[in-house]
């Protein structure tokens, strides 16, 4: 199961987000451009080894500060290029929304503790470990942990390749999350050779749903920004990825949807791609929105409404919700 995206639109610019996946890319491809005996080098000085605070042997070449500094600067490090894509597409992914409640400042934290975290279970379990554990999986980890609790009933919208067939469909957040973090607890309470640090990923998970529960009783920092900040930091585009879910009028061969967009992509006009459900056909359209939209015009997508007798299909109408109208 590969996600796509999630149903729940942001309001705001995920600007932390955005910096960690940046700085996480600049880190990487710092890693990409070492030899592999530096890289090596590089990895063990700043991944996180609990044989560095037990192990005389590797203690004693490590000082206390690059002892401590390895729980942050792990999860900034990654193994392969599959590594770093999937790390960052997850966060990309539930992130946003995470941060949309949390707001910038706190989500800048709750990524970090959850990273610490995620490495102090992984070195308490592991305490004679000599091999460096890298990566953001715990961090984003604990995003998802997040974004169980806050957004249990959201949609993902999940491409499950059948054969050579793409089939796309929705699974509920707590569905998704839920049996990702079941598959991480099996493999961490098993025997596994995979190298993976299962528990670290366990780790950040509870750590999110922790911080959540905990945050829960503190204001929120989205809703006392300084207004400036939060124009700033407003969304000016929807999705380009969105999914129908049509309608349809008795005794009609047409179906009628909606597709959201901005003022601005009203304005000067923008292309989306839209995946629209229909039974177990799920078509990827390209639709073309006009500049100078209005609220509740429609778009014509041709033969792309049920089939007649006769073999030929209606036609498809989306109604363009325009969703910060000023």
């Amino acid at each position: 199961m590969i996600p796509i995206r999630d149903t729940l639109y942001s309001k705001n610019l995920p600007v932390v987000t955005y910096f960690f996946i940046l700085v996480n890319g600049f880190i990487f491809f710092l890693q990409m451009g070492k030899t592999p005996i530096i890289e090596q080098q590089f990895i063990y000085f700043y991944g996180l080894v609990p044989g560095k605070f037990f192990v005389p042997e590797i203690s004693k070449w490590f000082s206390f500060p690059n002892k401590i500094f390895s729980f942050v600067s792990y999860m900034f490090l990654h193994g392969g290029f599959f590594h770093f894509l999937g790390n960052m597409w997850f966060l990309y992914l539930f992130g946003d929304n995470v941060e949309d409640f949390l707001g910038p400042i706190k989500f800048f934290w709750f990524y970090i503790l959850c990273g610490i975290f995620s490495g102090l279970l992984h070195f308490t379990l592991n305490p004679f470990s000599n091999i460096p554990t890298i990566g953001a999986s715990g961090a984003v980890a604990g995003v998802m942990g997040a974004y169980f609790i806050l957004y249990p009933r959201s949609k993902i919208l999940t491409l499950i390749p059948i054969i050579i067939i793409p089939w796309f469909v929705e699974i509920p957040a707590f569905i998704f999350l839920g049996f990702w973090f079941v598959i991480q607890f099996f493999n961490a309470t098993g025997i596994s050779s995979s190298g993976i640090a299962w528990w670290a990923h366990v780790g950040g998970f509870i750590a999110g749903l922790a911080f959540i529960k905990i945050n829960q009783r503190l204001p929120l920092s989205s809703k006392h920004l300084n207004p400036k900040i939060k124009k700033f930091i407003a969304k000016k585009h929807t999705p380009k990825f969105q999914r129908i879910v049509p309608t349809s009028i008795e005794n009609s061969f047409d179906l009628y949807g909606d597709i959201d967009i901005t003022t601005i992509e009203a304005i000067s006009g923008i292309n989306k791609m839209v995946i629209i459900s229909w039974g177990f056909y799920n078509p990827l359209y390209k639709v073309k929105i006009p500049a100078g939209v209005k609220q509740n015009n429609k778009l014509r997508l041709s033969g792309m409404g049920k089939s007649m007798p006769n073999g030929l299909k209606g036609d498809m109408y989306l109604s363009v919700n325009i969703k910060n109208i000023f």
